[in-house]
């Protein structure tokens, strides 16, 4: 309540100056945003860390006027922010999102070994305390280490800050929709309405902590694959792309060429083929030498893919043009069909092994 004998503050009037002024700075903000979500992106690749993404954004005037605007708590007769400029702390805004929520941390320790720290705060908490709906996150006030901001590319930097959120994939849908929750307060809310509201947060964290478990439990599946192929303890080992790479680099060589798609495929291919474990492949290969059947074909060393490949094609013989998933594709049929001739010319045993057999794991 504004005192009678008070003249009462005109928010409309600092709104527009501030704004005014902050025009004459916005480009200033989206470059200092630019840069500090160009220092996190090559720091999270040297890392290795994988992130969903990192967006990056000067504050919208708009939005700067209505905070410009707001009353202070403690007197409304007066503005929250009577220097904008200098208070609002989000005028330079990064959001890493992450897809795991162990990856946070990592991040945590990204931003304190790059930035100087001037504020970490855990949203999570501030919802706690003001028995609000929402979804965690947290938030940083960072500058630029005199380490950079001395160079001349960030020296224009040096004293500015700017704002980093860091969250999930999943705790990022919950902020998304969070402006359009009518309610903001748990208090206000029906208690029916209020439940699901609870309901739909508590899905959201299980959510994250499964697909934390899930990864966990992947990488654990995938080290113990790579563990049984470097002791030789094939049987039952589960065909995935690690496991493959792990397989093929003992037996055939490292190749760097080589990509993560040309393995995922490779395993889909084997599959198709019949094969359930690494055990069989082992056991369908093992008689092959795999420079001969390069030279054989091609007249020269391939790379380890292809030298695999037709191992499979010698081991299989005509079930692996049956069963190979371009069948039908004469360039393919044809080639494949004057490998095998070549290789039985030389004396080579070609078709003996079928995966889809009974006895092929025995």
């Amino acid at each position: 309540m504004v005192d009678a004998g008070k003249t009462p503050f005109d928010f409309s009037a600092h709104e527009k100056v501030s704004v005014a002024e902050y025009l004459k700075r916005h480009d200033f903000y989206g470059d200092l945003a630019t840069v500090v979500s160009r220092i996190i992106e090559e720091c999270l690749n040297r890392r290795e860390i994988k992130v969903h993404s990192v967006q990056h954004r000067a504050k919208d005037p708009s939005s700067f006027g209505r905070k410009a605007s707001i009353p202070s708590e403690t007197d409304s007769n007066s503005p929250k922010y009577p220097r904008p400029l200098e208070q609002i702390t989000d005028l330079a805004g990064v959001r890493v999102i992450a897809h795991f929520p162990a990856t946070l941390s990592a991040i945590d320790q990204l931003l304190n070994d790059e930035f100087e720290i001037i504020e970490r705060s855990d949203k999570s908490e501030e919802l706690l305390e003001e028995e609000r709906f929402g979804y965690q996150s947290v938030h940083y006030l960072v500058r630029i280490k005199h380490e950079r901001s001395h160079l001349a590319e960030y020296n224009r930097f040096a004293a500015s800050i700017a704002e980093v959120q860091v969250r999930t994939i999943l705790q990022h849908a919950w902020a998304e929709i969070e402006h359009d929750i009518q309610y903001k307060s748990a208090n206000a809310i029906p208690a029916e309405i209020r439940r699901r509201f609870m309901a739909l947060a508590g899905m959201l964290e299980i959510a994250d902590r499964e697909f934390q478990e899930i990864q966990d439990a992947n990488k654990e599946l995938e080290a113990k694959a790579i563990r049984s192929v470097r002791k030789d303890e094939l049987l039952g080992v589960e065909i995935t792309p690690q496991s493959l790479k792990a397989f093929l680099e003992k037996r055939l060589g490292p190749d760097g060429r080589i990509s993560d798609w040309n393995y995922d495929w490779t395993v889909r291919l084997l599959k198709r083929l019949g094969f359930r474990d690494l055990l069989q492949i082992e056991r369908a290969v093992s008689r092959f030498n795999d420079d001969q059947l390069s030279n054989l074909a091609w007249g020269a060393r391939q790379g380890q893919i292809a030298r695999f490949e037709l191992m499979l094609l010698a081991a299989l013989g005509e079930r692996y043009l049956e069963r190979h998933p371009w069948r039908g594709q004469s360039w393919i049929d044809e080639r494949n069909q004057e490998f095998l001739k070549r290789f039985k010319a030389s004396g080579i045993p070609v078709g003996e092994f079928d995966p889809l057999s009974q006895t092929a794991t025995l």
